[in-house]
């Protein structure tokens, strides 16, 4: 295929069953680049192999003074030297359009399984695996699919110029046969202890580049607890292992090119001896010495291809392991559950009902959700969105108007209900890329940002323009908003949520980093700029929880009380415990009353609401 083709409109569904299934089907899916690859290497392969009969040509015409042959031997070189010329520049050409051409729809299946999964990718896979998988291992298997054809044409021309041999001087054809097979297999017994010695560089390295990505992740906190010499120092510890296991694989691979180097000398010597006593002997002319000794040199050639993938083939297959077991991993044990809408069907509207908990979140209000355990939230909010990463195989689906969210595809769930969990993440660019999402159009960005309070964010970023326009849409974020307070990123992201404007907007903890005033006007904006639409908070602030139309109490996995914040605080004790801070107990007076001190609080949290 033709690097203009890139990206592939359909990478295909791969076999992740292992890494050598999933490197056959890659190379399935390239069958026809490999065979022109094969071709034009056959072609280069061909040629070059036929130089050394030239050049005998050419030796024996200058022994028997025949300038006719001499002649037609240098016209002959010539011809060789452009077809091997060609032959050259197209098999790489086709080689590494098959490496960039594999590496790009392992790249693409990744990112494809990367939006599958969400955040529960890192979930289940350390995000220093995830950038390996994605860097390092998409190189190496590619590298396999390009040595593979170079392989390939390297045994056809090994079979013909040994058999071409046998033909043309069966005494000496006899040695080289015996001792292909021998040179093509010596490095086997090595090759256990190359993949065992590359897969612990492999995983070392892994582990290093885990703990620099948690290293900077956490930066800001390290440098507030006078923790970074103790990281640097860990970092150096794992950098210092990886680089040993480079120079153990290093001396193993080293090892096995000096195998492929000396016993092809050997076998050089060997001919070169022999061919001599019988060209002493007058057994064979001199250009017939010049001849085979040429084209046993040319051997040495092909025989590197025989290294190259077995090198290439011990580093892939763990490769191609790993990125199986990412592009293997499902959002749930309950297989896959969609396919029961087609495009041609409308987006589902209505009240979004939760069986399993009993929660009914009134079409067009804004419902507050309060649970006590912050875990429980957090995977009430995956199930609302409809692709609940831990969902039982007989629990029932979130309906939104009556329609089963599973039976959604993925993206139709996420475009129909939008889940922002509590740990939002800002990709780097500009605050104009950062809300140039996937959009209604009714909710313009100046509006997603005035009801998200980002004021001050706004001047932040005006003051750290790079250019001299003030202009703080044009300013850079940098990668997940580091620059920024917990408060200003969490703001950025409720803001980025808004312009969306999905159906159904579900937002977890979407105030926990700002301050109390701020809080209330955040609730104020949201109220006002999603009238009319369906939103979720799941939160213990009264502040939200007073502008709430209504608000759920969640308790052990079900729905435990409805109503409005200040009905809550009277008549719940476990409600009140959660949203004030106070266990059952303190909120209860002698026998089961309210005592004064109990009342003050109560009146203190409706005030505060």
């Amino acid at each position: 295929m033709s690097l203009r083709a890139l990206p592939h409109a359909d990478p295909g569904v791969p076999d992740t069953r292992s890494g050598f299934r999933f490197l056959l089907w890659l190379e399935q899916r390239q069958i026809r680049g490999q065979v022109k690859a094969a071709l034009w290497g056959t072609l280069h392969m061909a040629t070059v192999a036929c130089f050394p009969a030239a050049v005998g040509v050419a030796v024996q015409a200058v022994v028997d003074g025949s300038g006719g042959r001499l002649a037609f031997a240098g016209g002959l070189i010539l011809a060789l030297g452009v077809v091997t010329a060609v032959g050259d520049t197209m098999l790489h050409r086709t080689a590494v359009t098959n490496w960039i051409a594999a590496a790009a729809r392992v790249q693409l299946l990744l990112s494809r399984k990367t939006v599958e999964l969400g955040s529960l990718l890192t979930r289940r896979v350390a995000a220093g695996e995830v950038v390996a998988v994605s860097t390092g291992d998409v190189e190496k298997i590619g590298w396999f699919v390009e040595a593979l054809a170079r392989f390939a044409c390297s045994l056809l021309a090994t079979v013909g110029v040994t058999v071409a041999l046998l033909v043309y001087r069966p005494e000496l054809g006899l040695i080289v046969a015996a001792a292909v097979p021998v040179l093509a297999l010596s490095v086997l017994p090595l090759l256990p202890h190359a993949t065992r010695r590359a897969d612990e560089q492999r995983a070392k390295a892994g582990k290093a580049t885990e703990l620099a990505s948690d290293t900077v992740a956490g930066l800001r906190v390290l440098r507030g607890i006078g923790g970074e010499e103790l990281f640097l120092s860990r970092y150096r510890q794992a950098s210092q292992e990886v680089r040993g296991a480079a120079v153990r694989n290093a001396r193993m691979w080293a090892l096995i090119s000096a195998v492929q180097v000396a016993l092809p000398g050997l076998l050089l010597l060997a001919v070169t001896w022999y061919g001599a006593r019988l060209a002493l002997d007058g057994r064979i002319a001199v250009g017939e010495l010049v001849t085979v000794y040429g084209t046993v040199v040319f051997l040495l050639f092909p025989l590197r291809g025989f290294e190259e993938i077995a090198m290439a083939y011990s580093f892939s297959r763990p490769s191609a392991q790993r990125a199986a077991a990412v592009l293997a991993l499902r959002r749930d044990s309950a297989g896959d559950h969609r396919g029961t809408w087609t495009p041609a069907d409308p987006l589902p509207a209505g009240d979004l009902h939760d069986p399993v908990t009993g929660l009914l979140a009134t079409a067009g209000e804004l419902t507050a959700v309060v649970c006590g355990d912050p875990d429980a939230a957090g995977a009430l909010a995956d199930r609302l969105g409809g692709h609940s990463p831990t969902r039982a195989r007989d629990a029932p689906s979130v309906l939104l108007g009556g329609t089963a969210l599973d039976g959604l595809p993925l993206m139709a769930a996420r475009a129909t209900v939008l889940v922002q969990d509590k740990d939002p993440v800002l990709l780097s660019g500009t605050l104009t890329e950062l809300l140039d999402v996937p959009a209604s159009g009714h909710v313009t960005p100046a509006e997603a940002l005035a009801a998200a309070q980002c004021g001050d964010v706004l001047v932040a970023l005006a003051q750290a323009s790079a250019d001299d326009s003030g202009d703080p849409m044009r300013s850079p974020i940098t990668e997940r908003g580091r620059s920024l307070s917990g408060g200003q990123r969490q703001r950025l992201a409720l803001a980025r949520s808004l312009v969306t404007d999905p159906e159904v907007l579900v937002l977890d903890e979407p105030t926990s980093a700002v301050d109390t005033h701020t809080e209330a006007r955040i609730a104020q904006g949201l109220r006002a700029l999603r009238a009319g639409r369906t939103t979720v908070v799941l939160t213990s602030s009264p502040l939200l929880l007073d502008r709430a139309d209504r608000v759920v109490f969640v308790e052990d996995g079900a729905v435990r009380a409805s109503g409005t914040h200040r009905e809550l605080l009277r008549a719940d004790l476990g409600y009140r415990a959660v949203v004030t801070r106070e266990t059952e107990n303190e909120t209860e007076g002698p026998e089961g009353s309210e005592g004064p001190e109990q009342s003050a609080r109560l009146e203190k949290a409706e005030e505060t609401a």
